[in-house]
């Protein structure tokens, strides 16, 4: 991979255990941090800690962000394809980039916490079925985008979460900006290898697609060396209820003395 991009770094906000008034402040404190990218994420219930805790629903939170925030991108990690019609989806997206001026990312997958599922009345299938269902949604978001009036401001980037070889590298061969895995070391060396066959397949530089990853519980030696091999888009998550903000002010200074 051609290292061409500064490295940025993203929050994942965990809608999870916190009053919204303390998520509103924090996503202005992290804007005014210097955060580059603000993700929530798509669930119903709480994902670790008291399961039935307090949550907040993903896209009607990310309107609030767009109208809060000026300068920060923002967006799901990840959508959960599941949950909704693919073109309302589109139309949603469309909306919210349009509300904060050509900030929102649309991250989405597939779809995998089993409750969400049996709660909320959606069908759950198999791996292979969601997977399935995601290659069938994303073509259609993408025409509805060209169809909407207004149209989008910008292309939407499009940021598809994780790592299966068969199927899904080959829908972020397609389709996606942006390639989230949680994949280090010879195993993300071999993924780029089978992504690269995927982008050549459809006449794609693999260059093209910025490559993301978690920092949880990563030292600043594995960032340094998921760095050289093209990571450029590294994601810390942080839960309420408080939503310690002092390891994001970390590596915003590792951040910093990356770019120079």
């Amino acid at each position: 991979m051609t290292q061409s991009r500064p490295v940025r770094i993203a929050v994942q906000l965990q809608p999870q255990h916190a009053e919204y008034s303390v998520i509103r402040d924090r996503v202005k404190e992290l804007e005014q941090l210097g955060v580059d990218v603000l993700f929530n994420w798509d669930h119903f219930f709480p994902l670790y800690g008291e399961p039935d805790g307090l949550h907040f629903e993903a896209w009607t939170e990310l309107a609030s962000w767009a109208e809060m925030t000026s300068r920060v991108e923002f967006g799901t990690l990840v959508n959960c394809n599941s949950y909704r019609n693919p073109d309302l989806q589109a139309d949603m997206a469309r909306t919210l980039d349009h509300i904060s001026g050509g900030r929102f990312i649309f991250g989405t997958g597939s779809g995998w916490f089993e409750r969400d599922y049996q709660e909320y009345g959606y069908e759950f299938g198999t791996a292979g079925s969601r997977l399935d269902a995601l290659a069938e949604a994303l073509p259609r978001i993408e025409s509805r985008w060209e169809k909407l009036n207004p149209p989008p401001t910008r292309k939407i980037p499009v940021l598809i979460g994780g790592g299966g070889v068969k199927k899904t590298l080959k829908l972020v061969a397609k389709h996606a900006d942006i390639w989230h895995s949680f994949a280090t070391g010879e195993e993300l060396v071999h993924k780029l290898e089978v992504l690269a066959g995927h982008c050549e397949t459809v006449g794609r530089d693999i260059n093209e697609i910025e490559l993301s990853n978690e920092l949880r519980e990563k030292s600043v030696e594995d960032a340094d060396s998921m760095r050289e091999q093209g990571i450029t888009l590294f994601t810390l998550g942080i839960t309420g209820p408080d939503y310690d903000l002092t390891t994001t002010k970390q590596w915003l200074a590792w951040r910093d003395s990356q770019n120079g």
